[in-house]
């Protein structure tokens, strides 16, 4: 009755994607899985090591070493893939994130500037890039990997949270302008997985998944051509439900939920 809101994606042998925020975590598991189907995957982040371990030994792997906090470091790492690859990218995936468990009166700047050039600005810097090229081809998609810690304000979450929640904004509004253009953005809220970010978490994890199975998740509702991913519902449905309700309760649920 209703048509998927994005392309739906099932079928990567031949596919040029790149993944930012490949060396560990979400990404690594995605560009493990994606290389597996036979996609040509480009892998970017910091850890020139950490990307090696990912792209193993397929020989369609390109690593691609990034600082995604700098503008110019996207702007000659997507001149290298658009030599190597002779053309854009068809999906570019935008995984990499920073995080630190902190409540409002625990802010440092050095970290506060790190968590949103990272989540943030990095995100914006890559679209500045890859952009143009994605257009101009009339085809691709856009993968940005927010939070469900983005729905809704939860403490210990003060910067975080925020950030993410900041690109479940972004990914709305380039729905809106990229797919009357022929490109498919897809949001992507995940609950707790077991990744070195949420190894710092000092509290129980509820539905705590691991990255392999959040990039099966991730693929899965790529290929029913979803706008939003989130897993897993049991967990994440209960936040979107406390999204709906009035402040009153909304606050009454979390703190109860929250004390120690």
């Amino acid at each position: 009755m209703f048509q998927p809101l994005n392309p739906r994606i099932s079928h990567w042998a031949g596919r040029k994607v790149w993944i930012i925020g490949a060396s560990s975590g979400i990404g690594a598991a995605l560009a493990q899985a994606l290389l597996e189907q036979g996609a040509q995957v480009a892998l970017s982040a910091r850890s020139r090591a950490g990307l090696q371990a990912s792209a193993g030994s397929h020989p369609q792997a390109l690593v691609l070493p990034l600082e995604a906090t700098d503008p110019a470091a996207w702007q000659d790492c997507h001149e290298q893939l658009l030599r190597h690859w002779k053309g854009a990218a068809d999906c570019v995936i935008f995984c990499a994130a920073s995080y630190r468990p902190e409540r409002s009166w625990e802010l440092e700047p050095h970290q506060t500037r790190q968590t949103l050039e990272t989540n943030v600005a990095s995100i914006y810097y890559g679209l500045q890039q890859v952009l143009p090229s994605l257009l101009q081809q009339g085809h691709g998609g856009l993968v940005i990997l927010a939070s469900v810690a983005g729905y809704l304000g939860l403490p210990g979450a003060t910067v975080y949270g925020p950030s993410k929640a900041a690109l479940i904004n972004l990914a709305e509004l380039l729905y809106c302008e990229l797919r009357p253009r022929g490109l498919g953005v897809y949001l992507v809220n995940p609950g707790f997985v077991r990744t070195r970010l949420t190894a710092r978490n000092t509290f129980a994890m509820p539905a705590l998944q691991t990255p392999q199975q959040a990039a099966q998740a991730i693929l899965a509702g790529m290929a029913r051509g979803r706008f939003e991913i989130s897993f897993p519902r049991r967990f994440t449905g209960w936040l979107r439900l406390l999204q709906y309700l009035p402040y009153r309760w909304r606050f009454a649920i979390l703190a109860r939920a929250l004390k120690p």
